[in-house]
């Protein structure tokens, strides 16, 4: 399958029209050759699987993994209340490790393990008496902090109960103790109803593993193809229990030991996540304009996992309205317009919930939906009206939630940019009236206004990924109009060229803890240089 559209240049920090195809094609070569998709590992799942699967090959790389990413100030992961879950998962698994008694057989030294433990557990005590601490909207924090608490927990009263490596000196009688903002509750109910073999929702099996013993074959939790549970290595493990020859475990073992394989040890929070990945960069290239000869098994493969109830992310996880509708405006960018009916089991009345039962909203997935729904209509002229009065109500919507300063944010990703880009794109573009475009104008002041002094942008620090949402907001416009945007457009490309693939920009995406969809970045910033260089000249356009 083709599609025709305008490219404007080079590719990732490089120049030239030939050069900048050729990463395109790259990158949709990989989608092929690397159906698993491609996202980094996560300190939280591999923490895990130190834990929980000490048995399976690449104890040792985990372990070092987990010593290797330690910060300075003894935490893992992103600043703030980023850093609890990481943290916790990776202290408790060194813990684990200690307590079992055997560091050697994995190559470490107690020595390394202990204070590697010891900076982790002070860091943990400052959080945690951090009565102000912001805890982020992740994926399973009510359940996965009180269970790493409590282990915890019970790793430093078996310390002090016991002979065994020092281990913060004097503090043995101290306990972590659980932030305001989680109780723990909620965890216990689910235990409590596993124990009396109450089947688990399909929703809860990507965190399966934080029920503990109870997870091993629970009731009403299956194996899906390749062997995965919840698309979680951790659930996955927790649910085999050991390392069983058995053939009904076979399959479990086999996709254990790929998802090992693909990262020499360590292991992301979801995979295969195929959909997902392929999704998101046919439809960040598409958007662009960009000139593409698609492999035709990826569009298809969109089509062929969805159903009337949606499309999943990838196996092992729930049908969800962010995949199903990135993936039916993918197909529909692409040539292969589907009519969105799937979407609507997700319909609330006023906005869309990720899955049926959603806790709170996702603004990026209205903002999806609203593509999806928007671009339907436009396209066909019989379709039935309640598409584009959903699309107008969502319009709305998403102009109601914007953020005084003209921001959007979103529980799917931790910097305001995504979500941003995502909103002004969907409201460019589908967007119905006065409102939707004074949406777009806030949401443009306010990128000019929180650009970096080096062309940047970035919640924590300047970044490629959030430099290119950025540059999309500023560029719904052609040319860009409103007070600063073309000064701080070629600023921000500038910025771009000089660091897209020479710097590696930290883990963003909402999981369990934070990731980075590898392809799904580079789409987003090919897709920007394509457009920047269009729109603002630095390359003469091709057709």
């Amino acid at each position: 399958m083709t599609v025709k559209g305008e490219i404007g240049g080079a590719s990732i920090g490089a120049t030239g029209a030939d050069e900048f195809g050729i990463a395109v094609r790259d990158l949709l070569n990989e989608l092929v050759l690397e159906p698993w998709g491609q996202s980094s590992p996560s300190v939280y799942e591999t923490g895990r699987l130190v834990t929980i699967a000490p048995w399976l090959t690449g104890h040792a790389e985990r372990i070092e993994y987990l010593l290797a990413t330690q910060r300075r100030d003894g935490g893992w992961g992103a600043p703030g209340g980023y850093a609890l879950v990481p943290t916790l998962s990776a202290t408790e698994a060194l813990l684990a490790c200690l307590r079992r008694g055997r560091p050697g057989e994995a190559g470490m030294g107690t020595f390394r393990l202990v204070a590697a433990a010891e900076r982790g557990l002070q860091l943990l005590f400052d959080l945690l008496a951090d009565r102000t601490l912001a805890i982020p909207d992740m994926p399973a924090i009510d359940l996965t902090v009180p269970g790493l608490v409590a282990a915890v927990n019970e790793h430093l009263d078996a310390v002090g109960a016991h002979a065994g490596p020092v281990l913060v000196a004097g503090r043995q009688s101290r306990r972590l103790t659980l932030p305001p903002a989680v109780d723990g509750r909620r965890l216990t109910a689910i235990r409590g109803a596993l124990a009396t073999g109450v089947r688990v929702p399909e929703k809860l099996w990507h965190a399966l593993e934080v029920v503990g013993d109870l997870a091993r074959e629970a009731r009403g939790v299956t194996l899906v193809p390749p062997g995965t549970i919840g698309g979680s290595p951790a659930a996955t493990a927790a649910w085999l229990g050991g390392p069983r020859p058995d053939s009904h475990g076979q399959p479990a073992l086999t996709y254990l030991r790929e998802a090992v394989r693909r990262h020499s040890g360590p292991v992301p929070c979801a995979t295969p996540l195929t959909v997902f990945e392929r999704a998101w960069v046919l439809g960040a290239l598409a958007r662009a304009g960009i000139d593409l000869t698609v492999p035709p098994e990826l569009v298809q493969s969109l089509r062929a996992a969805g159903t009337a109830g949606g499309t999943a992310a990838g196996p092992g996880l729930p049908a969800d309205a962010d995949t199903t509708s990135v993936a039916l405006y993918a197909m529909g960018r692409l040539g292969m317009s589907v009519e969105p009916a799937s979407l609507w089991p997700f319909d609330t009345g006023t906005h869309f919930s990720t899955w049926p039962g959603e806790d709170g909203y996702s603004i990026t997935t209205n903002a999806h939906v609203l593509d999806a729904l928007g671009q339907y209509a436009s396209r066909e002229p019989g379709a039935a009206p309640r598409y584009r009065a959903a699309a107008a109500r969502l319009s709305a919507w998403l102009s109601e939630h914007q953020d005084a300063d003209g921001a959007w944010w979103d529980r799917w990703h931790a910097s305001p940019y995504y979500a941003t880009s995502c909103c002004v794109l969907a409201l460019h573009d589908y967007g119905d009236g006065p409102a939707a475009d004074r949406a777009v104008g806030r949401a443009v002041d306010w990128v000019v206004a929180t650009q970096r002094s080096d062309g940047s942008w970035g919640r924590w620090g300047g970044t490629t990924e959030e430099t290119a949402y950025a540059l999309q907001v500023l560029l719904t416009a052609d040319p860009p109009t409103r007070p600063g945007a073309v000064h701080a457009a070629v600023a921000g490309l500038a910025y771009l060229e000089a660091s897209a693939g020479k710097q590696l920009d930290p883990p963003l995406w909402h999981d369990k803890d934070l990731y980075r969809p590898t392809a799904i970045v580079r789409s987003a910033v090919l897709s920007v240089l394509a457009r920047a260089r269009r729109q603002l000249g630095v390359v003469p356009p091709t057709k």
